[in-house]
């Protein structure tokens, strides 16, 4: 079993940057696949990104190719999402997860707001 804690989310202007950080608990992060998804009021969660548990495979939501990018430190037993030229549509509650072994995240986060002003 793993627990996850988000950290990083905040306010920024439009075309700002910002860096979610997930620490996971467990010695067995390594074999995760870790993923970021988001859900703002009144709109279903949303996969923002993935990555696998050798980083050899990342993923993305169409909204945000090419602005955010998704990284892991097994050493550090965290997963960071890096977003770039943020946009308002952009604000959300940002939630880590994880799965093993199976095709749904079965480990979630509390998630992080991340607000995004124009």
């Amino acid at each position: 079993q793993v627990q996850l804690v988000e950290s990083g989310g905040g306010l920024v202007q439009a075309g700002g940057s910002l860096r979610l950080s997930c620490a996971a608990s467990g010695r067995t992060f390594s074999r995760y696949d870790m993923g970021w998804f988001r859900q703002a009021p009144g709109k279903e969660r949303e996969f923002v990104a993935g990555i696998n548990w050798r980083s050899s495979s990342t993923s993305y939501g169409d909204s945000v190719k090419g602005r955010f990018t998704i990284s892991r430190d097994n050493a550090k037993n965290t997963v960071y999402l890096q977003m770039n030229s943020l946009k308002p549509e952009d604000t959300a509650v940002y939630y880590c997860a994880a799965r093993y072994s199976t095709l749904e995240y079965n480990y979630w986060g509390q998630g992080t707001q991340v607000t995004v002003s124009s």
